[in-house]
């Protein structure tokens, strides 16, 4: 099976390279049964920001996907997700996801507690690796993109993976509505 390419972006397979990956997730690539479908793609740090390296790859922000980490608590229970969105909309935090984590207030997870928790970088932090007992929000438009680029766990690279994928990530749910387009 060959791995993805888009654009000027052309992928080895994701296990070829594994300094190119978090250590999450390799190790949960390894597992995965789709994982010859999915290729990685080294890029400049200073550019993994999704608008940066959409510009410099002159890719289109609907090419990319978003993965935010959010949590809340009801209960005394906390709940935490990862959202993976289009890169051209935005996850509706204080309504679809809040609703679907049961929580009186969702927010985004802080910075330093996302990196800890989840092995890996900000900036690169992917739907591949979570940690255990995080859900997966998917938003369907995901689903529909041919070749989504995603994060590695490390700012230096990004996967490439075929959107329709998504949804048969470990722990992924896809929620109808989970976000909304970005304001111009």
């Amino acid at each position: 099976m060959t791995t993805p390419t888009l654009g000027r972006l052309e992928s080895v397979p994701a296990l070829d390279r594994p300094d190119l990956l978090a250590d999450p997730v390799a190790e949960a690539l390894r597992g995965w049964a789709h994982a010859a479908e999915v290729g990685v793609v080294e890029i400049d740090p200073a550019i993994a920001d999704t608008a940066a390296m959409s510009e410099a790859y002159e890719l289109g922000l609907d090419t990319g996907a978003n993965c935010v980490v959010v949590g809340g608590r009801r209960d005394g229970e906390e709940r935490v997700a990862a959202c993976l969105v289009r890169a051209d909309t935005r996850a509706d935090v204080n309504n679809v996801v809040k609703r679907t984590l049961d929580v009186r207030k969702a927010s985004f997870l802080s910075m330093d507690r996302a990196v800890e928790e989840s092995g890996m970088e900000y900036g690169g932090i992917t739907p591949i690796g979570l940690p255990e007992g995080w859900r997966l929000l998917v938003d369907p438009r995901v689903l529909d993109i041919e070749v989504a680029v995603i994060g590695s766990g490390v700012r230096r690279s990004k996967l490439l993976i075929p959107g329709r994928l998504a949804a048969d990530l470990p722990y992924a749910e896809t929620i109808e509505g989970l976000a909304g387009t970005l304001s111009p």
